[in-house]
């Protein structure tokens, strides 16, 4: 008998906390906008700068909600572009000897895609197909949050999502990628949110590697559904 309601609590206690985690994503989604004007958004564009290594790069994103993406990155006169369109990815970095567009792969590509539209892997991981449970809580730099941890399923990559208690807005995110041969955890952090038509975006954004800042973004204006020209996006 005890067997069976040690079970039968654990199987109660998964499902509460799935129950939970899904209950976190709704607020995190109705704090970004809302489903339906998420969805409904045809394109945006930001412009801002992201400064690496200390030095201070324009940068501009443009976006077909839900199927394209491309950033330009101006780098001492030179830039560096990465895109995102049906399915394929390419980039231009003359700093790595790609001085023509050149075909991005595996966690590269997946990157991409999950930045081609505002609905994010977390806010549709059910129609995706992820797996998503709750790890409880934890602070990060001061503000108190949920603990997410999303399981991807088209390559098993692990990321996990800090979500604020107070506005449910992501406060950092956590996944593994490959850095000169080794697996580092990357960690982005996401603060100073506006609303921009109805919408939140986070105007600025970090990367730390082991505690050390490899870049900081900060967005200097969004546009919603302006005319985009398709063809910026094809090889």
């Amino acid at each position: 008998m005890k067997q069976v309601l040690t079970a039968l609590f654990s199987i109660l206690l998964f499902t509460a906390n799935a129950q939970t985690a899904d209950e976190i994503v709704q607020k995190n989604i109705q704090s970004m906008g809302g489903l339906e004007l998420l969805s409904n958004i045809t394109t945006y564009k930001i412009t801002g700068n992201v400064t690496g290594n200390g030095v201070d790069m324009p940068l501009t994103t443009q976006v077909i909600n839900g199927k394209s993406f491309r950033t330009d990155i101006d780098v001492m006169g030179q830039s560096i572009v990465m895109v995102y369109h049906n399915g394929a990815g390419w980039t231009i970095n003359p700093f790595t000897g790609a001085t023509e567009a050149t075909d991005i792969t595996g966690a590269q590509l997946y990157d991409l895609k999950s930045q081609a539209g505002l609905v994010s892997n977390l806010m549709d991981y059910k129609n995706r197909g992820h797996q998503l449970e709750l790890q409880g809580t934890e602070e990060v730099e001061g503000v108190k949050t949920y603990k997410l941890r999303l399981t991807a399923k088209e390559d098993g990559r692990v990321f996990t999502y800090f979500i604020s208690q107070t506005d449910f807005t992501v406060v950092k995110s956590v996944t593994k990628r490959e850095i000169q041969g080794q697996e580092i955890d990357v960690e982005n952090y996401f603060s100073n949110y506006k609303v921009t038509d109805g919408v939140k975006f986070a105007f600025s954004r970090s990367q730390k590697v082991e505690g050390q800042v490899l870049q900081e973004m900060h967005i200097e204006k969004v546009e919603l559904n302006i005319p985009l020209d398709e063809a910026i996006f094809k090889k």
